[in-house]
């Protein structure tokens, strides 16, 4: 007799797919360092910490702003340092994993 299998779920199937279209692709998973992971982990606790850091002062400068029209002014720029803040972050975590 053999074996029944458990149907598979829905998120089961797609990462199948997902590893069948990158073996396609000629991408592999490389398993990470343990220097990397740390260096990883580090870059992550520092950017971590800008992020945090833009928030106390996005908070402070919120406070301070009377009109409208500054107060919009300041989530933009917030808006558009915390893209800049994950943006070097992701893009430095991908140079640690290619090196």
């Amino acid at each position: 007799m053999s074996e029944e299998q458990e149907p598979k779920t829905a998120y089961e199937l797609i990462l199948e797919r997902l590893k069948q279209k990158d073996e396609a692709e000629g991408k592999s998973e490389r398993p990470l360092s343990a220097e990397k992971k740390a260096r990883i982990g580090e870059l992550r606790k520092v950017y971590e910490a800008k992020l945090a850091e833009r928030e106390i002062l996005h908070q402070a400068d919120r406070r301070k702003a009377s009109d409208p029209e500054a107060l919009e002014h300041l989530e933009e720029d917030y808006r558009r340092d915390r893209e800049r803040i994950a943006s070097e972050r992701d893009r430095k975590i991908e140079e640690i994993r290619n090196a």
